[in-house]
Order: C-alpha cells, then structure tokens, then sequence
C-alpha cells in the first residue's frame, strides 16, 4: 500500500491502471486555490514507495488559472542497504493538462535523476524541460522508481505556483541540416552525446569545442528521454561541424539512440519489452528521419541490458566510450549476427562506435564513427551509416582504407559487394594510419583467419587473398597488445570496420 501526506491529510493510492504498455499508479490530486497576482502557492505531498513498486507513479495537479510558472523539488530517503542489495533512486519529470498517454503531447519534461528541483515558465525553462504557457487543468508529476530500498521510498514533493501574466515562448531556432563538407568523402562524427539538457555537465558551447578538437565533422544530440535540448545547439552549429538532432530512449530494457531525427521530434520510452510496443516507436523514430541504434546492448548498468531484439535496428553501437569487456562482448555478439545474415540472406545491421561522454574527463570522439557519405548532410550521414559504409576509431589519428577486389577488375569497400564467383580469387587489402605496432586482423563468419603486426611508425598495408567460397564477408580490426596477455584473449580495438561480403548471392 502506497500512502502519502498532504499537508497534514493523509492520502491513499487511487488505484493501478495499464497507460497502454507499462502498469503505472495514480496518486490523488493536488489542488491549489486560485490566487491573485504575483503571488505564490506552495504545497508539500509525503508519501513511501514500497518495493515492487510499478514503473512509474503520476501525481496529479490541479493548475489553476493565471499561473505563469510552476516550480517543483522533490527529496528522498537513501537508507543504507547491505552489500548486493539495491538502493533508492527516483527520477522525476512532468507532463502537462494534455495528459500522461503514451506517445501523446503531454510531455513537458525529464530530468531522470540528475536533478532534485525544476521550474517552467513561457519564456524559460530548467535544462531538460520545455518552456511554455502553464495551462489550467490537471498536470502530472511524473515519478520513476528506478530502484526501492527493502525499507521503501519515503519522499517529499514541493510544488510552488507564481500567479500573473504568461511570458511569451520563443520560437525554437534549430542548427541547419547541412555544413560546408568536401563532396563525397569519409566523415567523422559523435553520435552518443550527453549535454546539461539531461544527466551531462558540459554546455552545448563545451561539447561542440571539444567536438571540433577531436576532430569531427559531425555529432548527434542524444538527452536522456528528453528532446528539449534541440532549441539550444543552433549556435554551435558551422559550416565546419553538422548537429544532427536525436535522443537516447532510456527504457527499462535497455536504451536506443534515436540518430538524426526531425527537430522536436519526442520519443517515449515509458515500455519494457514485454509490453510489445518498441516496434512502434522505432517506426516513429524512422519516420521522423531518424535511424534506430540500440545502445551498449551488454553494458552492466541497471536497465542497460537490450532486450527487445535487433530486428528494428538500423544499426548497433558495438563500442560505446573506452573500450571494455562488455565492447568485446557486443562486439562478438555482431559478428553473430553477421554470420547469420550471410546464412539466411536476411538484412545485415551495420556497427558503430560513439564515445557517450557525459562530463570531464569523458573524452568527445572516442570512439568515433568515420562515414563515407556524399555530403556533410543529415541525409547523406544517415545514409552513410544505415548502408553501413563506415569504420570505427578510436581517435582521428587512426585511419583505415578496407576494400576487396577479384581478379576482373571488381571492387567492394566497406559496406558494399564484391559479386564474384563462389571460386574466383579475392584479395583483400587494409590500409591503416596512426596505429604504431597494433595488430591488423581480418575476421570472417569463419572467425579470424589472418594477423599482421602493423610497423611502429603506424602505417602499414595488409593483404590477404581468399574466396567466397571460404569467406562469405571480410572485415578488419586493428588491435592494442592486450592489457594482460591471456592467449586467445585479443587487446582492446584501436578500430574496427563494417564487413565487405564476398559473392554473388545477396
């Protein structure tokens, strides 16, 4: 039983109902008077969550009229808990009189954990909420209980009203879909970002600085289930560095980038998969413009682990910051996928590296996905990376050249198709700069099939000759000496590209 305090009355759970996918409690409303101008109203609601609680809890606000900002803080217990067990961790966010419907207009606002108060206004908001009118009729206050204590969650909400007129909201101003480019050539971009809009620390000013000192041509925007940062990169944007638009969709199974979207484009993540609705959002997020990247799919975080599959996935963030076991683990787990599209004739899902740099020290561009598209361009970049004609490194100082080419004059880089003859002679050929004395692998569905110590000075050739008959796709890792040396246990990437596929099937 879920019971709260309101002031000094008690007030008991209304009830569970299903929002359409994830099981959510509804707590009684909060009602403020009506009050003269520039005034405030300030309420304070108690209560305890007891572990099992649902997903997401929602208290209602009844805002009446004249009300030009809303301001909310909220307080939790973190009881000490033995080791093993999980602690208390409550996000927060809100949505207004249009209601907590999933995918519908309602969403006003996330912050997750990362802050303990926030306002909205017309003219202003806190980083990770959107600026407007405060409209009469029931608002919600929007409760996640991402882990319970065994003791419960004791919390405090205080929600102050300031009465008088409605500041005016600005028009947003979003960055251009086009910089400055070089024509058809290889770009580099950050497509896993976190700024102050969500649980990050860093300004859009300090990301893009540090973009550019990584040396990319491109970045993605991707806040924590929240699109409202998309109003505030305008001005970071040149003809030197493309923003693209997105967000990360934080579910409790596991999250995905939503890459390149249209500006303003809101994505709910209020689901778990077992709820059978991520399909729809990942059309959603197609048909903004966007591609569907499931993140980090084997990071240990809570929640973090995906689990709705990779059938709508457009591509699949392998290496996610400095390189780790669970990359080496996603990694593996690709090139499965790989193998069974070469079984199956199905679909291929192309791989990318992004660094998901929250605050300092998190380095911008490592990793960093290098893309051949025909343009700096939101379109050409999607296409780019939807058609998989990328590599991944761990820096701009790496570069690699990786093609397959048989004996008739055909040629296939990465990405592409050699069509030959299931016999016909192939070679493959890797070209690397920036990597001093790492190890140069190529990789089949047979599994590793050649190694190369590239020389010190970092650049180097590789080549190795096959078939189609015994390598259905090509590609090629570039490796740091493993931290421990274990054999059979490879060092962590220096990078890694998308496969070239041998052979006339498709």
């Amino acid at each position: 039983m879920c019971k709260e305090e309101h002031g000094d009355h008690s007030i008991s759970r209304r009830g569970l109902f299903v929002t359409g996918a994830a099981a959510a409690l509804t707590l009684s409303s909060v009602t403020f008077a009506e009050a003269a101008a520039e005034e405030t109203t300030t309420e304070v609601v108690r209560g305890t969550l007891p572990p099992g609680s649902p997903d997401f809890v929602h208290l209602p606000v009844e805002i009446p009229r004249g009300v030009s900002e809303i301001r909310v803080s909220y307080t939790y217990e973190k009881p000490a808990v033995p080791a093993g067990t999980q602690g208390n961790a409550l996000d927060i966010g809100i949505f207004d009189e249009r209601g907590t419907a999933l995918g519908g207009k309602g969403f006003r606002g996330w912050s997750g954990g990362a802050r303990s108060e926030f306002f909205i206004r017309g003219d202003e908001s806190t980083p990770g909420y959107l600026p407007g009118p405060i409209r009469a009729g029931t608002w919600y206050i929007a409760l996640g209980p991402y882990t319970v204590a065994p003791q419960g969650l004791p919390y405090t909400i205080t929600i102050t009203l300031t009465h008088g007129a409605r500041a005016k909201t600005p028009e947003p101003v979003y960055p251009p879909e086009r910089a400055e480019g070089r024509g058809r050539a290889w770009y580099r971009g950050d497509c896993h970002l976190h700024s102050w809009y969500s649980d990050g620390r860093r300004t859009p000013a300090e990301i893009a600085a540090l973009a550019r000192a990584a040396g990319l041509d491109f970045i993605n925007s991707s806040e924590h289930n929240t699109h409202a940062a998309h109003a505030h990169w305008a001005d970071e944007a040149g003809d030197d560095l493309l923003i693209l638009l997105g967000e990360e969709v934080t579910t409790r199974n596991g999250h995905v980038v939503a890459l390149g979207t249209d500006p303003g484009t809101f994505v709910d993540w209020r689901y778990r998969a077992r709820d059978n609705r991520f399909g729809h959002y990942a059309r959603e997020i197609r048909r903004a413009g966007g591609l569907v990247v499931p993140a980090h799919p084997h990071a240990t975080c809570i929640g973090c682990n995906w689990k709705f599959g990779f059938g709508e996935a457009d591509a699949v963030e392998v290496w996610n910051g400095p390189y780790t076991p669970d990359d080496e683990v996603s990694l593996a787990d690709w090139d499965g996928m790989l193998v069974a599209s070469v079984r199956s004739g199905s679909r291929w899902t192309p791989a990318m590296g992004n660094s998901d740099a929250h605050r300092d020290p998190d380095p911008v561009g490592t990793p960093q996905t290098v893309v051949l598209a025909d343009d700096l361009t939101r379109e050409a970049i999607l296409d780019g990376i939807r058609a998989g004609r990328s590599y991944v490194a761990e820096s701009s100082a790496v570069s690699l050249s990786f093609s397959a080419s048989g004996g008739r004059g055909q040629h296939a880089g990465i990405g592409e198709r050699l069509r030959v003859d299931a016999d016909e002679p192939v070679t493959v050929r890797l070209e690397v700069t920036g990597a001093p004395g790492r190890t140069a692998r190529i990789v089949t569905d047979q599994g590793v099939l050649h190694t190369a110590t590239l020389p010190p000075e970092g650049t180097g050739t590789v080549e190795w000759r096959t078939t189609a008959a015994y390598a259905a796709y090509v590609r090629a890792e570039v490796r740091h000496a493993p931290v421990v040396p274990v054999p059979g246990l490879p060092g962590p990437l220096a990078a890694f590209t998308n496969p070239v596929f041998l052979g006339r099937s498709a």
